[in-house]
């Protein structure tokens, strides 16, 4: 934390991600003034009764939309606080002139992805979140599989998943389901639709649970009834990839490196443009966030960082296989917190 006050005094954070982060609060409005020993929450009368119980390690004060970054000035000028770092990356450009003007006294600084990189390295607290998001999808599928049947749609499957996930006690869900049936499965982010399930059809989950305020992820391949060789090889072939990646990763190896292992491996094996997506992301209070497993990145690993490794291959027209698993980033290797099963035939 103390890094981030090198070059600020005081951090006026709006992000809604980043203030949950540092408040464990959810509100559509307001702001966190962050200070090198303390936080104080401004927020609106909608939020004062559940924001005063719940917030522990930070004041709370009652504003509305018309006064808010006035009395944020109040503080400021009150803690006799000069210079103000803000999110640049996060404000759009109205934001950012608004806020240009309301604070056009202090020496402004942006802080780039400053907060979410701190963000990327889990306490244990957020992990045991992680896992219990985590072990609450894997419920899910267990009671959606059994429901499977020829003739079900993707839709209907899709809304007793997020039936279940409701029932199973997740706040909510940590992204919109991803249900594909047969070719559908070759369109990494498919929307549900009308396709009904057949005999020997590719069906493809990517779920996740939202719980404390932190998401899971996890993607599983099935095939629903004795899969052709082609889904065989398919799917042995991104599970293979998995396992060499989960060997071997570990915290100092670069975001570059690590999908650059998987990447390879489907290059020797004769596959090359059927892997078009990154190999993984982190995930936290957002499904997607720091540190990214791409080949953009070249920033090292850090230890307890919670990231996906999803390898996948799509063919277009046929379908594709996915498989996710969600780990925490060690210095020789990984703990695993997904213990769903990767076998092809359901």
């Amino acid at each position: 934390m103390e890094k981030l006050f090198e070059k600020t005094e005081a951090i006026v954070v709006t992000g809604e991600s980043n203030r949950y982060y540092l408040t464990r609060f959810k509100c559509s409005f307001g702001v966190v003034v962050l200070l090198p020993q303390s936080k104080i929450l401004f927020t609106d009368f909608r939020y004062a009764v559940a924001a005063k119980k719940s917030i522990k390690d930070a004041e709370v004060r009652i504003t509305d939309k018309e006064n808010l970054y006035s009395n944020v000035v109040a503080l400021l000028n009150e803690r006799k606080v000069k210079v103000v770092g803000y999110e640049d990356e996060v404000m759009s450009v109205a934001s950012f002139k608004a806020f240009k003007k309301a604070f056009a006294d202090f020496d402004l600084k942006p802080i780039g992805n400053a907060l979410e990189t701190l963000r990327s390295v889990k306490t244990e607290e957020e992990i045991e979140f992680i896992k219990q998001a985590q072990s609450i999808t894997e419920t899910v599928l267990d009671k959606v599989l059994s429901q499977l049947k020829v003739g079900a749609t993707e839709k209907e499957i899709n809304a007793e998943l997020t039936y279940q996930f409701i029932l199973q006690g997740a706040d909510g869900l940590a992204f919109d389901n991803i249900v594909a049936f047969g070719e559908n499965s070759a369109d990494c982010h498919h929307i549900p639709g009308d396709r009904k399930l057949e005999r020997g059809d590719i069906v493809l989950f990517d779920i996740g649970a939202k719980w404390g305020g932190y998401c899971s992820d996890m993607t599983r391949t099935f095939c629903y009834g004795e899969p052709s060789q082609k889904i065989a090889d398919l799917h042995s072939m991104v599970l293979s990839a998995q396992e060499y990646v989960l060997k071997h990763v570990k915290a100092g190896m670069t975001g570059r490196e690590v999908d650059g292992m998987a990447r390879e491996f489907f290059k020797a094996n004769g596959y090359d443009k059927e892997f078009g997506h990154s190999l993984g992301h982190g995930v936290g209070v957002d499904i997607h966030e720091l540190p990214t497993l791409s080949s953009k990145n070249e920033e090292p690993l850090a230890e307890n960082a919670v990231v996906t490794i999803e390898p996948g291959l799509y063919i277009e027209g046929f379908g594709g296989v996915r498989i996710e698993d969600m780990v925490v980033i060690k210095k020789d290797g990984i703990e695993n917190l997904t213990n769903y099963t990767k076998s092809l035939i359901i």
